[in-house]
């Protein structure tokens, strides 16, 4: 499964010289070949490293066919987050149980939270990929859609591959160049990479303690703060102000209980600040999102993977099913296309014109909801598709 980490500001040394994206791949693969001469690395080891390079014509079918991520938070989770994965997830923190201990006192991350990952980025390390990881960034890389994204990555590769941490006529992992058991792009590596087993190399794709603590460590540097939990079920009233909810808008959580929000199965946290979600409006279900939560889009920018994924953590950690409610009827994937264009046209920013409800989209939609007199709860429907 794609993760899309947000990269934009790692860059080049200043003054370094860019091989524009585009043209000749043989061409472009000759410019990073100098590029990474210039910034000093031996040349036989540049030659042995993008000896066997070619484009990858699947990398860029996956790249334009992300689907997944159309589909409902209900629809979503409910296909993820399966009874084999939770015992395997309950399982598996006990096998590595040392490790988590660990991860607890070293990195402040809670077990679920890298046991949610685990699971569905590589179904606890079962499916890892099977793109040869140097292709799939250099393929990357030349395309003009991101280049300042994956170009990066492969010089991080030339410096694993120095170390003896990368192979690349052998690595692999998802098409999207990620590597591992929980699925971390070569950078992230280089940043954050952990020997937890202590055999003196970090290996991902075999190790489970050096996965752990080095996704644990990644989310540390992201700004995970110990402690503090990350998501929570919530039972809202019915007169709630829609237009509050949102990741755009924030409040004590004290502010929140006073309004009548409750926790669902355990009490709210005080002292934080939360923002309340309803993932499929106000009918569906309703969470509270705390200042960890945020640090998830750090690691995948979907709305729908990063509500998933902070949700399945809460379970692994013994809360209960969500109560899915009775939401109202979504949008058809043309609907929500058409939808984002009248948004466009009124000035929104929503990103693509892609049918994904993304957070940019739910923030138009929750705007023009309120100018309407809707409920503002941020979920679209064919009446606000009516009225715009």
């Amino acid at each position: 499964m794609r993760r899309l980490i947000a990269l934009l500001a790692l860059c080049l040394a200043p003054g370094a010289a860019l091989a524009s994206c585009g043209g000749g791949f043989g061409d472009f693969v000759a410019g990073l070949k100098a590029e990474a001469r210039a910034a000093g690395h031996p040349a036989d080891r540049v030659e042995a490293f993008f000896a066997g390079v070619r484009q990858d014509e699947s990398v860029l079918r996956a790249d334009r066919a992300q689907g997944v991520f159309r589909k409902s938070f209900i629809d979503f989770s409910r296909a993820v987050i399966s009874a084999n994965r939770m015992q395997n997830g309950q399982r598996n923190a006990k096998e590595y149980a040392g490790t988590f201990r660990r991860i607890t006192r070293d990195y402040g991350v809670s077990p679920g939270v890298l046991l949610a990952f685990w699971a569905l980025e590589t179904d606890y390390g079962a499916v890892q990929g099977d793109f040869n990881t140097l292709n799939a960034l250099v393929t990357l890389a030349h395309d003009c859609r991101r280049p300042e994204l994956f170009r990066p990555q492969v010089f991080a590769a030339l410096e694993l591959y120095q170390r003896g941490d990368f192979d690349p006529a052998r690595t692999k992992g998802a098409w999207a160049g990620e590597i591992g058991m929980v699925q971390m792009l070569p950078d992230d590596i280089l940043r954050n990479g952990v020997d937890g087993d202590g055999d003196g190399h970090v290996a991902l794709k075999t190790s489970p303690p050096d996965a752990l603590m080095s996704g644990a460590k990644m989310l540390k540097g992201l700004g995970w703060r110990a402690g503090e939990p990350w998501l929570q079920e919530v039972v809202v009233p019915e007169g709630l102000d829609w237009s509050k909810t949102g990741l755009n808008h924030e409040m004590p959580v004290s502010d929140w209980a006073r309004m009548g929000v409750k926790g669902r199965s355990a009490p709210l946290a005080s002292g934080l600040r939360g923002s309340i979600l309803l993932p499929m409006g106000r009918k569906g279900p309703a969470f509270l999102a705390y200042p960890n939560f945020r640090v998830y889009f750090e690691w995948n920018k979907s709305f729908v993977y990063v509500t998933t994924a902070a949700y399945f953590a809460t379970r692994l950690e013994g809360a209960p099913v969500y109560d899915p409610g009775n939401p109202e009827p979504g949008l058809s994937d043309g609907d929500m296309k058409n939808l984002q264009k009248k948004l466009a046209a009124r000035g929104y920013d929503v990103g693509a014109i892609d049918g994904i409800l993304g957070e940019k989209t739910r923030e138009a939609v929750q705007k023009e909801q309120a100018r309407l007199g809707l409920p503002a709860d941020a979920w679209p429907t064919r009446a606000l598709l009516g009225k715009l």
